[in-house]
């Protein structure tokens, strides 16, 4: 096959997976003239978002309800009512656009009508109502096209009980006015926190994320990769955990960037002669950690900033660490799995070259200096972001393999407006989960349910909790996934006494991993269906991968040293060497494997003396140090004699 042939044949294998597994690339496809005002009506739309984010000084509800508005206008013209793998070219139904314009004008309605809303107080006519309730029916509709199911039945299980008996007036359709005129004209509901955030920060980082990925970071990241790890034994494993690592933290999307990096490392796992789960498995797994990854966590680290109401720096700088263990309890499973199966790595001349990446490490400026502009308080989050994308263009132009075009301005506008069709909605309905939660003090009742059944045992809750993230967060993206997670589980371990920090960071990582998490887990479905491999062992292989993920949050849960809460530089050093001896020893005792084939004793023992040592206590610490010295100096003494035999 032709090395054109194969590159088509492998750019189709992409797009169908990404049409079957993330909802938001299953589009209309428009061509010609329609296509231009599609692309204009997007890219319009993210040059709006900026401006508003810099300059507008008008009402909050003008800004949010316009947003809106244009999201459901957008996600209508964008996302067919069913998935298909053949959509009609230039149709669009009757009904969509009925439902398009109705939608859509019942948010401008409010945009319009704005002053006169607020001034008006409680008192709303049923006009008023119908247009609410049309309004919060087209934006469940847009969210089912582009994010699915999941989200949409949490928030239908929410109002329908609010409807039931969450709310006390008597009769049915004095319910449905006091639901509709909170959640739709009070900050309460659809136009709460979650929204606001998206409409003020993440859209920017979005499209900033959507400029930096033209500028080719994204292949820098992947040559850097290889560059680092690419020679040794099952080079392309550990290509792929730290290149996805760097995209994901980038791109927002666990299964976006398990397809997109995945099409190049799980072939080239799989020719070294990793099993074709376990390569699925490993792409899906580091994708999904790039959520978790500082600075920009998929944007979710800018959420996290006004949740908790404390600065970026802080949050980044308490996420490095669970975050560094998550990545090496993955790279050391490659490798104990290189070395059993005997691999090697990547032959030296097929690697780029050390000195062509340094010339090319101006691509990374616009990243840093984002981290230092928001990091350093010298300018508002919004603001940063736009300079860096600013700074990206420039960059680009420097960059003569991939110099960035006019074409290339409106495409990554085109595909900022785009990505934010699917966050916006999602966060729009994260707003409905949490305003109903909120009106029908549903929150307490759940929050003094587990407190209760949990008793003065955290680790209950903590276990509880850790099931209703992985519930809630199946198929949402991540920016939304963090809201729903902050709104219902971050107060549970609250009341719990887990300092706020900590909670919200243990709710994000287990919402984040629901991606990987059997049943539901669509980036390891779509890395399966890449490496052609069975999907549920490839699911199981990744949560395997991703045990850190698991463990960490927990340990930080009880005691918060290790995101660096009321610690010293010694503690954090201590944290830091155990923690890491901690995970080697869990990564072996999965992978079966150290210096030879370990029996089930060795097995227990070893992962036993990792999880004391993962525990910040110095007597834990101790004792895993000395079990796990014992099996490995056990695991040393008999390869020895299996050599000497």
């Amino acid at each position: 096959m032709s090395e054109v042939n194969q590159n088509n044949t492998i750019h189709t294998d992409v797009e169908s997976v990404m049409r079957k597994y993330d909802r938001e690339s299953n589009i209309r496809i428009w061509e010609g003239k329609a296509k231009i005002a599609i692309t204009v009506i997007l890219c319009g739309f993210s040059l709006w978002c900026i401006y508003v984010t810099l300059f507008a000084t008008f009402l909050e509800e003008i800004r949010l309800s316009s947003f809106l508005g244009l999201i459901v206008l957008m996600g209508f013209l964008i996302y067919p009512a069913k998935k298909s793998v053949e959509q009609k070219v230039n149709y669009m139904p009757v009904s969509d656009i009925i439902f398009m314009i109705l939608g859509s004008g019942s948010y401008f309605y409010y945009t319009f009508q704005a002053e006169t809303i607020i001034n008006q107080g409680t008192h709303f006519t049923w006009f008023q109502i119908v247009i609410g309730i049309v309004a919060v029916l087209a934006l469940v509709e847009v969210t089912r096209r582009c994010v699915g199911l999941p989200i949409l039945i949490v928030a239908g299980i929410f109002v329908i009980y609010a409807l039931s008996y969450g709310l006390t007036n008597p009769e049915f359709f004095g319910r449905v006015r006091y639901l509709i005129r909170n959640l739709y004209y009070t900050k309460e509901g659809i136009f709460s926190t979650p929204i606001n955030v998206c409409s003020k920060f993440i859209v920017v980082f979005i499209i900033f994320g959507a400029f930096l990925e033209r500028t080719g970071i994204s292949n820098f990241f992947i040559e850097l990769a290889n560059c680092i790890a690419g020679r040794f034994a099952g080079g392309p494993a550990k290509v792929a955990v730290i290149s996805s690592a760097l995209c994901g933290m980038v791109s927002g999307s666990s299964v976006g960037n398990t397809v997109t990096t995945g099409s190049v490392t799980i072939p080239m796992m799989k020719e070294t002669g990793y099993k074709s789960e376990f390569a699925g498995a490993v792409e899906a797994s580091a994708s999904t950690g790039g959520q978790i990854m500082p600075p920009i966590m998929g944007a979710a680290a800018f959420l996290m900033a006004d949740f908790v109401g404390v600065p970026y720096g802080s949050i980044i700088g308490r996420a490095v660490l669970p975050a560094v263990l998550y990545f090496l309890g993955i790279f050391i499973s490659v490798h104990l799995e290189a070395k059993k199966l005997k691999l090697t790595g990547i032959p030296k001349e097929q690697l780029p070259k050390a000195g062509n990446l340094i010339k090319k490490i101006y691509l990374l400026l616009p990243l840093i200096m984002l981290v230092y502009w928001v990091s350093g308080n010298h300018m508002t989050m919004q603001r940063a972001a736009s300079f860096a994308i600013i700074l990206a263009i420039g960059v680009s132009l420097l960059n003569k393999g991939n110099r960035i075009t006019p074409a290339k301005i409106l495409e990554a506008l085109e595909a900022g407006g785009r990505s934010t069709i699917t966050v916006g909605a999602a966060c729009g309905v994260a707003g409905i989960i949490s305003g109903t939660i909120t009106m029908t003090g549903l929150a307490n009742d759940i929050i003094n349910a587990i407190v209760g059944v949990a008793g003065n045992h955290l680790i209950i809750a903590l276990v509880l909790t850790m099931l209703c993230c992985i519930v809630l967060g199946m198929g949402v993206p991540t920016t939304a996934n963090y809201c729903i997670m902050a709104a219902t589980t971050a107060p549970i371990l609250i009341r719990m006494g887990v300092p706020t920090i900590a909670a919200h960071f243990f709710v994000f990582y287990f919402g984040i991993v629901a991606d990987i998490t059997p049943p539901v887990a669509l980036a390891a479905y779509a890395g399966s269906a890449i490496a052609k491999s069975n999907p549920m062992k490839t699911a199981f292989n990744a949560s395997k991968l991703a045990i850190a993920a698991f463990i960490v949050p927990y340990m930080f849960a009880f005691n918060p040293a290790m995101l660096l809460v009321d610690t010293t530089a010694l503690e954090v050093a201590q944290i830091v060497i155990t923690s890491v001896i901690g995970i080697f020893g869990v990564s072996s005792a999965l992978e079966g494997y150290c210096f030879i084939k370990m029996n089930p004793v060795i097995r227990v023992l070893i992962a036993a003396g990792g999880l004391m040592m993962i525990h910040p206590a110095l007597l834990t610490d101790l004792v895993g140090l000395g079990i796990i010295v014992v099996c490995l100096a056990l695991q040393y003494s008999m390869r020895s004699k299996q050599a000497v035999a």
